[in-house]
């Protein structure tokens, strides 16, 4: 496949040409920035030849600023939002692998890539489950094979194979959230590269994930098919398997050729994902990880987690660190558990590294809810959590909850009452420092906790609390000079070598 095919060179350029965008950010991931200068080359090219020359016979595409961003603050799937602002762009053209998140303030243009793929030996695949299963097949994919699925549609069609249906992809641009009424940003199918009657029906349930769409019939339930999905096992496969745990699900490998029916580790995850919620109900402060900045919605659900968990008897404070990890957290040992306010795609952390647990917000409604339980169903997007019924604990009864890992009936409620009691104990907290603890740990390597309410009692309690300006002698002390010269031989030691 050639370069500017791969890069939608002539299509990018043309969007950029017709929009009028002039200040254009190019964002590309890690691995995709190696070829950053000859996109810039191609597209320059490409927009001379649809510019048209000046009265002088110069070209004004010098007037169209593309700019490279690398190193995104977050994920590389989400746009970043904050780093074009930095340079004031129209725009947005994103490169690789998105999440396909809806953005905030900018318009954003996708580029997916065209990965290689068997079209033959990938319909001859789905056939061959189509024929052999009783469920209808539902085919959803990664964005980067979206240019081979309309052939291997029409391959299916010719082999007379009917029970099965495709997710579409939907438009390359996004409007930012404020020009769209839906929370999603999804627009509508684009109809080069799908088949819209199969989303513009009459009625039925649609369903949008990770950049796909696709609808289901009135009467038919997504647990009524068989999922085949075309890709690596990537982030965006681990979405479907943990939304959609009750369906069996398939993955067809493009790079090897081969289907993969072996799901067992995927499906570990969400076990993992049930412990981590039982762990965090025994959570006495939160912290709340701000992993985007970008994608709409994210401060709406940030006060969400605030309400929450404040709502709950715990305390809650935000942090903004960008790409979270085990050192960053470890600086703060008084969070009892995390909750990751991120993108669907990289809401996911292994946390096993970790002093503390990281959940998602999702998990965080189910643990923070007193009286919830979890039934099975996943919720990835924390903007499907906007829209739920906020928890009134006033109303709820002060009951012991049983805890698995105390093994016994805890009660995690504060009275309403006694909030000024609280503030008085944090303040008295920071003045009684005198009492030391020892950071002890488990053979799980957690922090063992003393029972603190509080970053500032838990601050009182540690046997480190940072260096101490001493209070005796207020008044500033006279300058003393230091050693000069090299660490081998300073100057002083110098002279004392060559007194006899």
């Amino acid at each position: 496949m050639d370069f500017e095919s791969k890069y939608d060179i002539a299509a990018t350029a043309n969007f950029i040409h017709i929009h009028n965008f002039t200040r254009v950010a190019l964002q590309f991931p890690d691995h995709l920035l190696k070829d950053s200068t000859k996109v810039v080359a191609a597209l320059r090219k490409r927009l001379q030849s649809l510019t048209q020359p000046s009265v002088t016979g110069n070209w004004n595409e010098t007037n169209i600023g593309l700019f490279v961003m690398a190193d995104t603050t977050y994920g590389s799937c989400c746009v970043d939002e904050v780093g074009a602002s930095h340079i004031n762009a129209d725009v947005v053209i994103h490169y690789g692998h998105t999440c396909f998140s809806p953005t905030t303030t900018l318009p954003a243009y996708f580029v997916y890539g065209k990965a290689s793929i068997s079209t033959a030996d990938c319909a001859e695949s789905i056939s061959k489950y189509a024929m052999t299963n009783s469920k209808p097949v539902l085919v959803l994919y990664g964005l980067e094979y979206a240019h081979s699925i309309q052939q291997i549609r029409q391959s299916l069609q010719e082999s007379s194979i009917l029970k099965v249906h495709f997710a579409d992809v939907p438009s390359s641009f996004m409007l930012p959230s404020k020009d769209i009424t839906k929370i999603n940003g999804v627009l509508e199918p684009a109809s080069d590269c799908s088949n819209t009657s199969t989303i513009n029906g009459d009625s039925g349930t649609t369903y949008s994930m990770g950049g796909l769409i696709w609808k289901l019939p009135d009467g038919q339930s997504i647990d009524d098919y068989l999922l085949f999905w075309i890709g690596i096992d990537n982030s965006a496969f681990a979405n479907i398997v943990l939304t959609f745990n009750v369906c069996e699900i398939v993955r067809y490998d493009a790079t090897e050729n081969q289907v993969m029916t072996d799901l067992s580790q995927q499906r570990r995850i969400l076990k993992r994902r049930y412990y981590l919620v039982e762990r965090s109900k025994d959570a006495n402060i939160v912290g709340i990880l701000v992993g985007t900045l970008a994608v709409a919605g994210y401060l709406h659900i940030i006060n969400q987690m605030m309400e929450l968990i404040t709502g709950a008897g715990k305390r809650a404070y935000t942090l903004v660190m960008g790409r979270p990890n085990p050192a960053k957290l470890a600086n703060f040992p008084e969070c009892d558990v995390f909750v990751y306010v991120s993108c669907a795609q990289t809401a996911l952390l292994d946390s096993k590294e970790y002093l503390a647990p990281v959940i998602t917000p999702f998990e965080a409604t189910i643990a923070f809810s007193r009286g919830s339980q979890w039934t099975g169903a996943y919720v990835m997007e924390f903007g499907n959590l906007i829209n739920l019924p906020h928890v009134e604990v006033q109303n709820q009864e002060k009951e012991a909850r049983f805890s698995f890992f105390q093994g016994g009936y805890v009660e995690d409620l504060d009275n309403q009452e006694h909030v000024e009691e609280e503030r008085e104990r944090e303040a008295l907290a920071l003045v009684n420092s005198t009492e030391k603890a020892l950071q002890l740990r488990d053979n799980c390597n957690s922090l063992v906790h003393s029972g603190a309410r509080s970053g500032a009692e838990f601050l009182a309690k540690r046997s480190y609390q940072g260096l101490n300006m001493p209070n005796e002698n207020t008044s500033p002390e006279a300058f003393v000079i230091g050693r000069r010269g090299r660490a081998s031989v300073y100057e002083d030691e110098k002279n004392k070598r060559e007194l006899p």
